[in-house]
Formats: structure tokens, sequence, C-alpha cells
């Protein structure tokens, strides 16, 4: 007996009611629509992109990705504004893991370039820029599209606290999966609308959306300290503490270094002076706010 999608919704809604089931629903994206006249809202992007390599100097963007979105001041989520999706053609074939990871082939992208004037147009105003992995994403958009530079960039991957929010990762399909979704996974547009359902998500602790807590994140300032020349033995002590390595490769220092809030900022420093350099010591300060955070140029 063949089911219709009505036996089907009814069977799924059975299954959800019960403890012993949990129910995934394919996610359809939500149609763009325009907000209610006199709701105050502002607008967002979230941002993905498919590259050819995890060097942002020297690999190439192949695919854009950007869901345009309305949102409350108190981080509420009401709706999708627009869509952008764009390949992009690089200089040299696809690698074979990227295509296996991605689905993404030499064809798909053959004569395809990603237009800067309909990039910066699209993204015309936006107050905050969001991915899932902002670190990666950030550089590469700076890079291609200068418009990114000037916007506050937030990530959903670091400054939501998923642990301590009832999830045991920030794996993006892990976090649409809690939503009640799956998804094609590895395509930029479709990562994007996966990224909106999981900040609209009601987070089990506040009761308030992931975007909320995403934004306030985001608009507190936090410190980078460098941790210049320490004693080499002392290298596996700062990786379990959080510690990065920059090679310099990219005008940043040679030096380890961490990102820290500013209410951890003097025990930072405090464990500095007392468990590497042994003395009185200044260590380089760099303060980030969201306009600077995550940026190559920096």
């Amino acid at each position: 007996m063949i089911s219709t999608p009505m036996d089907l919704a009814a069977m799924a809604e059975a299954l959800s009611r019960s403890a012993d089931f949990r129910v995934l629903r394919r996610l359809v994206p939500r149609i763009p629509s325009s907000p209610v006249a006199g709701q105050e809202t502002r607008i967002g992007i979230l941002l993905d992109t498919e590259t050819t390599g995890l060097d942002h100097a020297r690999d190439e963007v192949i695919e854009l990705g950007i869901v345009k979105f309305d949102y409350t001041p108190d981080g509420r989520i009401v709706g999708v504004r627009d869509t952008f999706s764009a390949f992009n053609e690089p200089s040299a074939p696809i690698p074979p893991e990227v295509t296996e990871l991605t689905g993404i082939t030499d064809d798909m992208v053959a004569g395809h370039r990603i237009n800067e004037a309909a990039v910066t147009a699209f993204v015309d105003g936006s107050v905050i820029a969001i991915a899932h992995n902002a670190g990666f994403d950030r550089k590469f958009a700076e890079r291609y599209w200068p418009v990114f530079e000037d916007l506050a960039w937030g990530c959903s991957a670091t400054e939501v606290d998923w642990r301590k929010h009832g999830f045991a990762g920030a794996q993006l399909g892990y976090l649409l999966n809690g939503a009640g979704f799956f998804h094609q996974a590895h395509r930029a547009v479709d990562d994007c609308h996966a990224l909106l359902e999981v900040l609209a998500l009601d987070l089990p602790t506040t009761g308030s959306p992931a975007l909320a807590l995403l934004l306030e994140t985001a608009r507190k300032k936090t410190w980078r300290i460098w941790a210049e020349q320490p004693p080499f033995e002392l290298k596996d002590s700062l990786k379990r503490r959080g510690y990065r390595w920059s090679d310099g490769n990219d005008g940043r220092p040679k030096s380890w270094y961490i990102d820290v809030c500013e209410t951890a900022l003097d025990d930072e420093i405090a464990f500095l002076k007392a468990e590497v350099y042994l003395r009185e010591v200044e260590p380089r300060l760099q303060a980030l706010t969201a306009f600077t955070r995550f940026s190559a140029r920096v």
C-alpha cells in the first residue's frame, strides 16, 4: 500500500508524541516575504562559502550562499527576505576531495563568476553577517568582496556555548537534528537555510532563540593575548589551555595566542606571569569587536 503525504504526516505526528521516538523532517526553506508593517526589525545575513581548500590567502571560493533575514531587537527571526546563490570557477581544477565533500564539480562551475556588484547590492542594509565558522568564511569573503569588511560578524559555532545549553557539540548537521530537521549538507545556500532554523530554535535552558544569545555574545569586546617566545617545553600546556599558534605568514606575530572575554583578561595575564614566564611581563594585547573579530586584517 502506498502512503499519501497526509498519511505520512499523521504517522510522524503520532511518533513525535511518543517518548520512544524522535522524528526528523526534511528542511523546506522558508519562502521569502516582507516583514510585517509596523514591526521593528533588523536585517542580518547568513553566509557560507565552499572553497578549494582551507588557506584563505591561496585557495579559491567555488560557491557562495547567502540568506538575508529579518529579526527583532530581542533576537527572534521573523522571516526570510531573500537568498543569493552563485558558483565561481577557480583557476585550477577542483580537488577531488572537495568534490567528494561538496558535490561541486568542474562542470558545474565552468564559466561562472560571482559578480561583486551583485553581492554588494544584496548585502546592503544588513547589520550583521553570521557564519557557522566565521573564522573561516569571513577571511574568504573579505578577500573577494570588500563589502564584508565593514559589517559586524558573528560565529554561530563559537559564540553560542552549545554544550552549556544541552547539546553534545556544535556541528551544524547535529544542531539541525536537534531542531527537528535534516538537510542536504555542504552546499552553501542549503547550509544557510539550515543555520537559520538552528538560530531560530528556542534554547531549552533560556527559552530564548539561539540568535539572541549569539547577538549578545557578539556585542561584547574580547581580548587577544599574544604569548610571545614562551619556553618551548610549555607549548603543550598552552595548547591544552586553548592557545593557538600563528606562524606569522599572514602579518600577525609568530606566536601563541588566545582570545578571552574581558572578565577573564586579568586571570589569563596572571597565568602567563606565574606559569609561563615566571616574571612580570606585559603581553601584547588586541581588543576585538564584532567588526574586527574573525578577520584576517587583525
